[in-house]
């Protein structure tokens, strides 16, 4: 138990630190600017102009479809990485399971795409 308490202890001590350090610094920051609102400092900020509309209008559907599909390609690559470094180690049965990972990938690309769910109007 003593020996896990040392190989551990030296994470502990840094986020001790780092709780520490950033208290003192929020608590620096909030002592030293003046705290002052006017109207200029609590208006809405909108590159530059009043706002015209409401900001709780609805997105279209396209908008979290494309977030979606960036999700999944980027995990994509996120398990492309570590199988690639690791690929003279496995055997063919890894090699197959990733090739039937990225064809199951791509033909959900081309369904999407061929649905025309990627088509801005």
């Amino acid at each position: 138990m003593n020996l896990i308490f040392t190989e551990y202890s030296v994470i502990l001590i840094f986020l001790i630190i780092a709780v520490l350090l950033s208290f003192a610094i929020f608590m620096v920051s909030y002592l030293l600017v003046p705290q002052k609102a006017d109207q200029e400092k609590v208006s809405a900020y909108e590159c530059g102009f009043n706002p015209f509309d409401d900001a709780r209008a609805t997105f279209d559907i396209r908008f979290y479809l494309v977030a979606i599909l960036f999700l999944i390609f980027d995990l994509e690559v996120s398990f492309l990485f570590p199988w690639s470094l690791s690929l003279g180690n496995l055997p063919l049965i890894g090699f197959w399971s990733m090739v039937f990972f990225l064809v199951i990938l791509t033909l959900g690309f081309v369904y999407e795409w061929y649905k025309g769910a990627l088509e801005w109007e």
